[in-house]
């Protein structure tokens, strides 16, 4: 009796691991031709995370004018309006399928925003301002390199 108890506690613990390892570690990736990782994604949630991504270029775009003008409100204002505040509301079925590294470095470029906002806010310094920027802005060169997103349909007309 025993150890069919211990059985069921093995195979349950492997069924858990297995599932946290598929919705949390590895999400819904392929392997592309040109060497980056596909996260596949629904057509909605694709456009949610290319259109979070675009919003990351206009704050860039405004805290570098920003630091070139000397107008530090403007940098705070920017950075913050994607720093950790930006992350909510992002659905957890989106979540589910993107691999950890992918989140580790979204939390990442969010929390360097918030960072980046505080220090301008804070130190009122554009040289540094633009020494964070310039290391934010590593994370997206990184994330580009690697990752590209995909719909299943169209993954399925490039086979």
């Amino acid at each position: 009796m025993c150890k069919m108890c211990w059985a069921s506690v093995v195979v349950l613990l492997l069924a858990v691991l297995g599932m946290g390892y598929k919705f949390i570690l590895s999400g819904e990736v392929v392997a592309t031709a040109d060497g980056r990782e596909a996260i596949v994604l629904e057509p909605a949630e694709r456009d949610m995370v290319l259109s979070e991504m675009r919003e990351f270029l206009v704050s860039i775009q405004a805290i570098t004018e920003g630091i070139v003008n000397n107008d530090m409100p403007s940098v705070v204002t920017a950075a913050r309006a994607m720093g950790t505040s930006a992350q909510r509301g992002v659905p957890g079925s989106l979540i589910r399928k993107l691999p950890l590294g992918f989140k580790t470095m979204g939390f990442d470029t969010h929390t360097q925003f918030e960072q980046l906002a505080l220090d301008a806010e804070q130190l009122g310094d554009s040289e540094h301002a633009l020494g964070q920027l310039a290391e934010l802005m590593q994370n997206c060169t990184v994330c580009h390199t690697m990752y590209r997103f995909e719909t299943l349909a169209s993954l399925q007309e490039t086979q």
